[in-house]
């Protein structure tokens, strides 16, 4: 069609012909995030890659995700493990001991080592996690319990079955092997936490919940990616230390397995560490139901990803699965055919194997336990007869197995002030590699930044594909006005932002962020402000947006998942929160004026964003990971610290926002790019050292003037010439 506007300078005339003959919006377009939140209990599909290039991306995501979620990223400084390895008990062809060493100073971990009685060389490493069994490595079934599971085909003998956890390592170490299986946090030796906390968490703990001296599932902890699960997954890595330590080992020969949780233990491990040659997670890998414990779950874990594509990491690595009566039913036609096609890719597709058994129960049963022998005296040739079924044994006693006696004492049992300290030493050790890493651009690059990737959740190259739809349009003399709605095609997201157009427009554009959302830039009787005014006669268009909120109310709190424990990890371990969800909206806004191949729009010569009150954070965070595509920014971060936020459903709630640095961090993240900043005093610390360690402390300008002040200042700094 034909524009026939009145004369206007050709670059506001040729965006006003554009944008204009698009059909105005009868309402906001649907927002996928408007819909009911993902939970534990979702589907969790795995689509496999169309190429190993493809893959090697996917797969550092993915890693990197769990990592930075469990609060491994930066990995915890290894301290000595003071390791102590006593009560050897002769069991004829194989021995067992006890033993229990420090993963952090204090920390201990529990558990029986099951060695062979004359290793011949190098053997296999076993690593073996139990899951939700009550004293699982001490535990005793009784006799009418055992006949039970032999009369169904689960157990095989009546002394053996008693215990299927010994089962396992006593077979393992007549096959040559050496075995640790340790306590889960709260179980058997492992007392140092309560069962209550660590499996049965409900309600929000208000002598926890401090900026200070924080405790497990507060709202700090969770800002310092601070879990129970990461706690067991840095108990998992320090047992893999503790079990290459012994010289019998052989580090080429390494396997870990187990059951339930002891499943998703396994599968996690495996994942984000190379040291392991096998794995086989038992009763976890679907894509239905993804583990319902506490221990299981943390903040950002699950997120576009799930169970099979965690085991999926491990390809091309041989690995063993089950199906039982559970969740796992369906793994034969949901998610094991994906995993196979993973490993087809790599010309593996045998090294992956699943052993059906859906007519078990949720166990680790001397069945399955078969197919992991046979598995294992496959892959690492042990030479042994195929399949291989395991002897009858005498079970050992509870105090023949239990780790703490006279000589060996054990800690204090459930401790606060011990949770308080523990995670005390994580977040100190954390923040020493991360001030480390933040004053130079390899650290910012190489751990700030892949990290805020993750708590984002999305970059600028990963916003995705923009569209509009144009609304109103006013002439308001010196400048054009338009409402209108950008759709995210590739997320099906909606923004609604409204468009101030000078009427000789010098290619600049600056997106004007407050918590008036798409008004931000107007006073209240509709004309635009002093400072935007001032923008507007420079000839810089200015753009403002209405940022998501789920609810009429943009400061109501956020929602969360039906799961009546007040765990953010049910809630933000399988959706972004709004502070994510609000940072996205500013990327696919950038992503808009930045790409001229969306919308057919003019290209801007410039894009630069100021931000005022909670928007300033939020802009701070898309600044952070929008790389190169702001020529300026001026924001007022308002003083704010995710560190400060005593509720996980605040608005402004991110999830390991704390750890990385805070909104100092993000400044840093975003590197010296020109940055007008208020709020932050004059900006000393690691942000100041980002510029000057860069050559560029003339970029950076801290206004501490009156808050009356801020816009004018921040406007004209905006325009000085670069």
């Amino acid at each position: 069609m034909k524009c026939m506007r009145p004369p206007l300078a050709a670059g506001v005339l040729s965006l006003w012909c554009v944008l204009s003959s698009l059909p105005s919006p009868t309402a906001r377009a649907e927002d996928v995030r408007t819909a009911p939140l993902k939970d534990l209990n979702g589907y969790f599909p795995f689509s496999p890659p169309q190429s190993l290039s493809e893959w090697d991306v996917r797969r550092e995501e993915v890693r990197r995700r769990i990592l930075v979620a469990e609060g491994l990223w930066p990995m915890p400084t290894k301290t000595p493990l003071n390791a102590v390895i006593h009560g050897r008990v002769d069991c004829g062809d194989y021995v067992v001991e006890k033993a229990y060493f420090e993963s952090a100073p204090g920390f201990f971990v529990t558990g029986n080592l099951y060695r062979p009685k004359n290793p011949k060389g190098k053997v296999p490493g076993v690593l073996f996690a139990h899951g939700h069994w009550k004293d699982a490595r001490l535990s005793d079934n009784t006799p009418e319990k055992v006949r039970q599971e032999i009369a169904g085909g689960q157990e095989r003998f009546e002394k053996g079955g008693r215990s299927r956890f010994q089962s396992l390592c006593v077979q393992l170490a007549r096959m040559g092997c050496v075995v640790w299986q340790w306590d889960m946090l709260s179980d058997s030796d492992a007392t140092q936490f309560s069962s209550a906390v660590i499996h049965s968490f409900a309600k929000q703990r208000p002598e926890m919940n401090t900026a200070q001296n924080w405790g497990l599932y507060s709202p700090q902890a969770e800002a310092h990616a601070q879990s129970v699960m990461g706690l067991q997954t840095w108990n998992a890595v320090r047992s893999l230390d503790f079990l290459l330590s012994l010289p019998e080992v052989d580090p080429e020969r390494t396997a870990i397995t187990g059951a339930s949780g002891g499943g998703t233990q396994t599968m996690l491990l495996a994942a984000i560490d190379d040291r392991i040659k096998l794995s086989f997670p038992v009763v976890m890998v679907s894509t239905a139901m993804q583990g319902g414990c506490t221990c299981e779950n943390a903040s950002l874990l699950r997120i576009d990803t799930g169970n099979v594509e965690f085991a999926a990491l491990f390809a091309p690595k041989p690995q063993g699965m089950n199906t039982a009566n559970d969740w796992t039913k369906e793994l034969a036609t949901k998610g094991f055919p994906e995993l196979q096609s993973l490993y087809s890719l790599f010309g593996k597709k045998e090294a992956a194997v699943l052993h059906r058994g859906e007519h078990f129960p949720h166990n680790y049963n001397a069945v399955t336990r078969s197919a992991f022998f046979t598995f294992l005296n496959k892959e690492f040739k042990l030479g042994l007869p195929a399949p291989v079924v395991e002897q009858d044994f005498e079970p050992l006693s509870r105090e023949q197995l239990s780790v703490w006696d006279s000589a060996h004492p054990a800690p204090k049992a459930a401790d606060p002030e011990f949770e308080r300290s523990l995670l005390r030493w994580f977040h100190q050790d954390s923040q020493q590699q991360l001030l480390k890493a933040a004053a130079s651009p390899a650290g910012r690059r190489d751990q700030l930044q892949p990290a805020l990737e993750v708590l984002i959740g999305r970059t600028l190259a990963t916003a995705g594909k923009v569209d509009w739809t144009s609304g109103a349009k006013h002439d308001r003399g010196s400048h054009i006005e338009m409402d209108g709605v950008l759709q995210n095609l590739s997320h099906k997201e909606s923004l609604p932002v409204k468009w101030l157009y000078p009427k000789q427009w010098n290619g600049q554009a600056v997106v004007w962020l407050g918590d008036a959302g798409t008004r931000s830039p107007l006073s209240s009787d509709g004309s635009p402000l002093p400072a935007v005014q001032e923008l507007l006669a420079s000839g810089a268009l200015v753009v403002s947006a209405g940022l998501f909120s789920p609810a009429s109310d943009p400061n109501a709190p956020t929602r969360s998942v039906a799961n009546p424990r007040e765990f953010a990890g049910y809630t933000f371990g399988y959706n972004h929160s709004l502070f994510a969800q609000r940072t996205h909206d500013v990327l696919s806004l950038l992503g808009f004026l930045k790409t001229s191949s969306m919308g057919g729009h003019p290209k801007p010569s410039a894009v630069s964003l100021i931000a005022w009150g909670s928007a300033g954070p939020i802009a701070a965070a898309a600044r952070a990971v929008a790389g190169p595509a702001l020529a300026r920014s001026a924001l007022d971060t308002g003083g704010f610290r995710f560190g400060s936020l005593l509720d996980f459903r605040h608005p402004q709630f991110l999830p390991g926002g704390a750890k990385y640095l805070d909104v100092p961090g993000l400044l840093a993240a975003g590197g010296p790019a020109a940055l007008w900043l208020a709020g932050e005093g004059d900006a000393g610390g690691i942000v100041r050292e980002t510029f000057e360690s860069s050559g560029a402390a003339g970029q950076l300008h801290a206004f501490t003037g009156k808050p009356e002040e801020a816009q004018a200042n921040a406007v004209r700094w905006l325009l000085r010439p670069l």
